[in-house]
């Protein structure tokens, strides 16, 4: 059954006929996972673009934060002169956008002018080739986030004139399950629920979080690919919606150093082609733990354990993602798999059908195809050399110190990656080197910026 408000092209002119849409927001998933493109008249739309895919500029896939073309890219550069990629639309990702006037929404892949090859560098390409692997073992990957947000009663606005200081939460006090203070926020995030629910990503819920003003709102799991297009235009929804009712959103995993971060928790697990849980399939029993669970959930589950530090960055890719990381915060600092232990780097939850791993590592910064890519290939290596994990952990895993530990900086996850011969394989040299370089822009960027941090500490005193 078509969830509510999804679209194929045949019901998208039916819509653009009665004159109930005519605006298709057409759009790229970027390196940051922000989505990029046009808005495309709907005629236009149905002449042009629908079958052939719209010109965008390749340095989209090789720029910073502001835009900038980033020298040192093999992909683009001004040596190249900066072409023509083309965003071609997938249908289907076709759906409603409900919370726009008039329009409709669709993903694109990005493809080689030339070749007409998917793009490699392309964050929807890098999931897509993951997701090939995991059919050529038989398997279809499944995935839910569990995305956090802060919401302020400042609108964007506001805050950048504020430097994004003394910002307004919209909640006063500690909100974690509270009704009273989710009734506060509802004429914001209820318009969330229920207008991304109405354009095709079910939603399962929203609560109240941690901190004063911190929500989630969690969307159903789905098919990898089809879980990560969701996210992305969750995000993009929320913050235009937020911004309609004169309010802004933040997705930064630390917007400030005195309240709890904002997490992406994601959930994984593997399916059969005639969909059945491959982690429920002739269990056994888990030493040490209540937990059945079948050959290919152990060694999946192992492969997590095995390659998570070494692609850090792909759940982490800011400087400012490291912030979170903080021991007693919900957030890990140890690489461990726990049974329903949140403070684990992976929890492991349900049982039966519904088992699945929990990886509670990423921020609500991260990039969700470059992170669901990472997760697929550490298990997959996984199932592929009949790892075995480690016994399960039990206690407090901050105190832990004999456990690996989740990189602490952006330099040091870049390091990791670095040396990793395993993310070259599972990914390609081309792959890792331009996301390296994206990488170490980011980095960079930051080295050079004198912060507010600086200034009220070394201004006066030093």
């Amino acid at each position: 059954m078509r969830e509510r408000g999804r679209l194929d092209l045949t019901g998208l002119g039916r819509e653009v006929e009665a004159g109930r849409i005519d605006t298709i927001v057409t759009a790229l998933p970027d390196l940051y996972g922000r989505l990029v493109g046009k808005r495309i008249d709907a005629d236009f739309f149905f002449e042009e673009i629908a079958g052939h895919g719209m010109h965008v500029c390749d340095y989209l896939l090789a720029c910073d934060m502001e835009m900038d073309p980033t020298p040192g890219y093999a992909f683009t550069n001004w040596e190249s002169g900066y072409g023509d990629l083309r965003a071609v639309p997938d249908p289907a990702t076709l759906r409603v956008a409900a919370w726009l006037d008039r329009s409709a929404i669709v993903l694109c892949d990005a493809c080689d002018e030339a070749s007409d090859q998917l793009v490699a560098v392309a964050p929807r390409s890098i999931l897509r080739r993951q997701i090939e692997r995991a059919r050529a073992l038989g398997f279809v990957p499944k995935m839910g986030s569990e995305l956090e947000l802060y919401l302020f009663r400042d609108t964007y606005a506001e805050a950048r004139a504020k430097r994004y200081a003394d910002l307004r939460p919209a909640g006063g006090y500690v909100e974690d399950y509270h009704l009273l203070s989710g009734t506060f926020a509802e004429p914001v995030i209820g318009r969330i629920r229920r207008q991304v629910n109405a354009s095709g990503i079910p939603v399962e819920f929203s609560k109240g979080e941690w901190a004063p003003g911190q929500h989630e709102i969690n969307l159903r799991y789905a098919p990898a690919l089809e879980m990560a297009d969701r996210h992305v235009i969750y995000k993009q929804a929320a913050k235009e919606i937020a911004a309609a009712e004169g309010c802004s959103i933040t997705f930064m995993a630390k917007w400030d150093e005195r309240l709890a971060g904002s997490s992406l928790h994601i959930h994984s697990s593997l399916w059969t082609e005639s969909d059945e849980a491959a982690f429920a399939s002739d269990p056994k029993a888990l030493p040490g733990t209540p937990l059945r669970g079948s050959d290919t959930f152990r060694w999946y589950l192992a492969g997590l354990l095995a390659h998570a530090r070494e692609l850090a960055w792909l759940f982490a890719p800011t400087v400012n993602s490291y912030k979170r990381y903080r021991a007693g915060t919900f957030a890990p600092t140890r690489i461990a798999w726990s049974v329903d232990n949140r403070t684990a780097g992976f929890r492991v939850v349900g049982s039966g059908p519904s088992l699945r791993v929990e990886c509670r590592i990423p921020g609500a910064d991260a990039n969700p195809y470059l992170a669901y890519a990472a997760l697929l290939a550490a298990g997959l290596d996984g199932i592929e050399r009949r790892l075995e994990p480690p016994p399960a952990f039990s206690g407090d895993a901050y105190r832990a110190a004999e456990l690996p530990s989740v990189p602490n900086t952006l330099s040091g996850a870049i390091a990791e990656l670095e040396r990793s011969d395993f993310a070259r394989k599972a990914f390609g040299d081309a792959v890792i080197d331009h996301l390296l370089h994206f990488a170490r822009t980011e980095r960079d960027g930051f080295d050079l910026a004198v912060t507010d941090f600086e200034r009220a500490r070394y201004f006066e005193r030093i």
